[in-house]
Formats: C-alpha cells, sequence, structure tokens
C-alpha cells in the first residue's frame, strides 16, 4: 500500500466524509490494514471490522493494539444496504459499524446478536438517552453499542438569510427559492417534512400523516437548488452564495468557518435531528467473544472519543470523553452540555419496511414532478 496516498485519503476523510469515501474506493482501499504496533502481549489480533472508512485507525482503539500487538483486518462499505447485502451473501466479518436506523435489518436477517454489556469497558457511562431509543435496545437485550453521533439540521449563511427565528420552515421560505440544497435522500427529508406537516413520529407516520408530509415534500422541492451526494459540492455552494441554506451536518460547519465563511447551524424549534452510529457482533464472525468486546472497550475508551471528538468532528457515545476533549473542539459541536442538547434532538430509527417503501416510492413520484 502507497503510505503516500493513504494519508492524502485521511486528511480528505477530516473534511469530507463522503469524499473519503469515494476517494478511498478510487484508490482501491477496504481491504486489510496491516499491523503497524509490535506485540505486546501473548494474543494475536484476529479481528475482522466492516465499517466506515476512517474508523479502523489505531487511535480509536489504542487498547486492543496494545492487547493484541496489531490491528484488525478491517473492510469498508460506502453506505449500509451495500454492508446489508455484503453479510447476506456470505461475507462474514466479527464487528460491523452500521447506524441505529439500519440495525433491526441487520438483526431481522439473523446477521447480528445480543450483546453481553457487562463485558464492554464504559458501556455505564454511555449518554443513557442513546440506551432508550429505539432500536438501540430490543427485548431481549441490545444489539448495538453506541459508538459516534452527531446532528443533522440547516447549515446557513445568516449574513444572506433574514429569519426570526431558527425553524425547518426555512426550506417552505420561497425568498429563497433556488438557493436552497438538501441531502439526496428520502429517508432524511420525509423526516422534516414530518416534522413541519405536525406527525406525532416523523420516523412512523401513518397513511394521513404521510400525505401531509408529501404536500410538504412538493414545496420544498420546489425550492431546492440541487440535491447533494458530497459534503464538498455542498460546502462550496454555501462559501460562494449559490446555496444560503441547506440540510447537513456539523462538520461541514467546521469545515466552512476554517474557511473563514460566515455560517451557522440551527438549533430549530422543532427540535434538530440527531444519529447515531455503533458496533453490532455478528452471528458468523469467526474470532472470539473476549477479542469482539475487547475491541469494542477500547473504541468506547475516553482517550478514542477524545481523539473523535478533537479531530473528526463526532460526539462519542461516552460521557467521560467530553471531560477529556479541548473544550474548543467539544464548543464546535454546537453545544456546551451534551446531556442537555441531547434532550431536545429528534433522534433517527429505524422506519418500518412497509412504510421505507411507500416514503421511497412518494419521493421519487415528486422529484419527478408529480
Amino acid at each position: 500500500m502507497n503510505r503516500g496516498k493513504v494519508n492524502s485519503v485521511i486528511d480528505l476523510y477530516m473534511t469530507d466524509r463522503r469524499g473519503f469515501l469515494k476517494a478511498a474506493s478510487a484508490l482501491g482501499l477496504g481491504v486489510a490494514m496491516t499491523p503497524v504496533f509490535g506485540r505486546s502481549s501473548e494474543a494475536a489480533a484476529t479481528l475482522s471490522y466492516f465499517g466506515w472508512n476512517g474508523y479502523e485507525i489505531p487511535e480509536l482503539h489504542t487498547a486492543y493494539t496494545k492487547a493484541y500487538g496489531g490491528e484488525p483486518t478491517a473492510t469498508f462499505f460506502s453506505d449500509e444496504e451495500e454492508a446489508l447485502q455484503k453479510v447476506r451473501a456470505g461475507f462474514n466479518p466479527d464487528v460491523i459499524h452500521p447506524c441505529v436506523n439500519t440495525v433491526r435489518r441487520f438483526k431481522d436477517a439473523g446477521l447480528i446478536k445480543p450483546l453481553d454489556t457487562k463485558q464492554i469497558a464504559g458501556w455505564d457511562n454511555i449518554f443513557p438517552q442513546f440506551l432508550s431509543v429505539k432500536d438501540v435496545k430490543e427485548e431481549d437485550g441490545y444489539y448495538i453499542m453506541p459508538f459516534d453521533w452527531g446532528t443533522s439540521s440547516v447549515i446557513y449563511r445568516p449574513d444572506l438569510v433574514d429569519i426570526k427565528e431558527e425553524s425547518w420552515t426555512i426550506f417552505l421560505d420561497d425568498r429563497y427559492k433556488g438557493k436552497m440544497a438538501f441531502l439526496d435522500s428520502p429517508d432524511n427529508i420525509a423526516a422534516v417534512a414530518g416534522l413541519l406537516s405536525g406527525a406525532k413520529n416523523p420516523m412512523d407516520m401513518n397513511d394521513a400523516e404521510m400525505a401531509k408530509a408529501g404536500d410538504i415534500l412538493r414545496h420544498m422541492n420546489a425550492n431546492m437548488r440541487f440535491y447533494w451526494t458530497d459534503n464538498t459540492e455542498l460546502e462550496q455552494s454555501l462559501a460562494s452564495g449559490e446555496v444560503v441554506a441547506a440540510w447537513g451536518w456539523g462538520q461541514s460547519v467546521n469545515n466552512l468557518k476554517k474557511q473563514g465563511v460566515n455560517i451557522k447551524m440551527m438549533n430549530p424549534k422543532e427540535g434538530i435531528m440527531t444519529w447515531i452510529c455503533g458496533l453490532t457482533s455478528t452471528v458468523k464472525g469467526k474470532c472470539s467473544d473476549k477479542e469482539r468486546y475487547d475491541f469494542m472497550s477500547a473504541m468506547l475508551a475516553p482517550e478514542s472519543g477524545k481523539y473523535l471528538i478533537e479531530q473528526y468532528g463526532y460526539g462519542h457515545a461516552n460521557q467521560e470523553s467530553f471531560k477529556v476533549a479541548s473544550a474548543e473542539s467539544v464548543a464546535l459541536l454546537g453545544f456546551k452540555d451534551p446531556n442537555d442538547f441531547l434532550k431536545t434532538g429528534n433522534f433517527f430509527t429505524a422506519v418500518e419496511p412497509a412504510k421505507r417503501e411507500k416514503i421511497q416510492a412518494m419521493w421519487a413520484t415528486i422529484k419527478a414532478g408529480g
């Protein structure tokens, strides 16, 4: 592997997760990562990690590297649908790193098993708000260890937008028609439409609520300049003023602020959207449960969270991480107290398959002008 290429891709990851995945794919990354530390015990690293590119680095699991004398084998996916289908087809990693809203699909397919949380060091320090989120805990236990989290909201140019209060209704403001953008995802835009249409639970709308959300979606669609799939594309459009408001992530706010762009992330009156991703244990993986839990414990350690917060700009599931991370890095996430902040969020959870199909069909029709 060309070390120079790897460094350039990791640098790209820090500013653009989706761009990183595309670049990594173009460079042919995604197979095994070779050990980079000397052996410090009799144990040998055998774990196979399947997840987002950039999360396999030793800084995020230093205790595991020390204990097992090397790195896990890492294979990457660009989205969770790809991951699900690959494991269904026979690929058998030990640990998978999906987000909460897709965990149930892995569970229902019989691919992952409940966790023995007593074997995960730091479990009791996970934000309690995460442990009560639908699809994190099932009747027969926990199927995912929350690890990384973040927010999705409106990022906007306060010098180019005139608003009286922060609200998702900005996407319905015809003054900015043709100057707004949204992630190309029916699940995400439908959740916002559900919030705006008054749905009791935007992640579980009934037919009547979905119909109201459809009317909102048509209005939102008419106001969009484009739908983005690449953070770089979004950030460039905001920096130039081509787009004045868009759905985005905190990392883009950090990147644009570093460029000197006047940018802000909303905390809408209807509530911000919060996502959680984490680690799951597969049914057919080959390494021992002990090694899996040692890896999870290392990922959940405060020092791993400190690195995640400071270098990637994402939240960590361990509350203790926020005590050791720099105050400046925590502030860039958009809050002072994560516990208070999490009380006001709308968590992404799984949409029932039949309802998700209806949303996707409705969105396809609306995008096509129907």
